[in-house]
């Protein structure tokens, strides 16, 4: 990979195995300085590992990881120009904030009179002035998170390692701290990797999206190119919410898995064989405003529930399962037919 000095990190054909668990496979993604760019897959996609072999937690088995130009690959975590926020935030409990804070720049040897300055600073922009003399045990989960985002920001890393730090807190305070960051990112304009299983979190935050999948990136790009225009199934899938119905065609006959005719009217046709259609709930048309659709499904109404903006209407045809997102209830019963449908450029096929 050759060398650009535009960027804070590089990565370049990792591996790392377990046995013959393959954690990490050829892995090769970029940062630029100031971007913020998120690891995003299900468990045991790589993301973890992949953030603690840049880290130094975990040794790489083949390839090269550079910081701003420099390979550190076989240095300790500790001469490596990072700094890693934990889910559990690992606080020293018999230090206050402002020594928690200093933590890193005391190990660094900066001049007392720096550190006080530089602390300071870091804690008005955290918005936790005020909090020097609590102690860990004082502070609620949010504010535990950040006084270790503070320690990390404190000591001015060349790239910020973010390993799933808000997954433990409850929605509200997720929602908040997620803005938190990202206002801090805009702000200070830090180059950071994030760890999450959370689409909303990578999508929000996110410079770009790096999406793994078995110790693989399957895409990575900007966030609303990874949802519209997804690079395979597995993405397409697992990004955002989607109804899938697996259609077997047969001599122009379209059925379920089963093999049981379906009232399907698709505006593209598909040729004999097995498919896979896609398409998001919240595109989904239902009842009289389906009849103009380009694709309509006729299916029967099994169960509703009210999602507060919106009710989600489930429904069968044959072996299929569909749901579909309106804004109100509609004039049928559990049992009744109704008609669905949906635009071509908002449906994904694959074979």
């Amino acid at each position: 990979m050759a060398m650009d000095s535009g960027l804070a990190l590089e990565v370049d054909r990792v591996r790392r195995c377990y046995g013959a668990v393959v954690a990490v496979d050829n892995v090769s993604l970029t940062v630029r300085r100031g971007e913020f760019v998120t690891l995003l897959g299900p468990s045991g996609s790589g993301k973890t590992t992949t953030l603690r072999l840049i880290g130094g937690f975990e040794e790489i088995q083949s390839g090269s990881i550079r910081i701003n130009g420099e390979r550190i690959d076989q240095q300790p975590p500790y001469n490596r120009d990072t700094a890693t926020i934990f889910q559990s935030g690992a606080l020293f409990p018999h230090k206050t904030v402002a020594e928690n804070v200093a933590y890193g720049l005391r190990m660094r040897k900066v001049p007392k009179h720096e550190i006080d300055e530089r602390v300071a600073k870091v804690l008005e922009t955290v918005r936790l002035r005020g909090f020097e003399d609590r102690y860990p045990g004082q502070l609620s989960g949010g504010q535990k998170q950040r006084v270790a985002l503070a320690r990390s920001l404190v000591v001015r890393p060349a790239v910020l390692l973010f390993d799933e730090p808000l997954s433990a807190l409850d929605l509200s305070l997720r929602l908040q701290l997620r803005a938190e960051i990202k206002r801090l990112h805009d702000e200070l304009g830090f180059s950071a990797i994030y760890v999450t299983h959370d689409q909303s979190e990578a999508m929000a935050m996110s410079s770009r999206v790096a999406v793994m999948n078995r110790g693989r990136i399957e895409q990575i790009d900007k966030p609303e190119r990874v949802f519209h225009d997804p690079a395979n199934e597995f993405v397409y899938n697992f990004i955002g919410e989607s109804c899938c119905m697996p259609l077997r065609v047969t001599s122009g006959i379209t059925a379920d898995k089963q093999g049981r005719a379906v009232d399907i009217r698709l505006g593209k046709g598909l040729a004999d064989g097995d498919w896979r259609v896609y398409v998001r709930p919240n595109r989904v048309k239902i009842g009289g405003s389906a009849a103009n659709s380009p694709n309509t499904l006729k299916a029967e109404l099994h169960f509703v529930e009210f999602l507060g903006d919106v009710f989600r209407y489930h429904l069968r045809a044959g072996a299929l399962e569909i749901f579909a997102d309106h804004p109100g209830r509609i004039a049928k019963g559990l049992g009744d037919e109704v008609e669905i449908g949906w635009g071509s450029e908002d449906m994904k096929v694959f074979q």
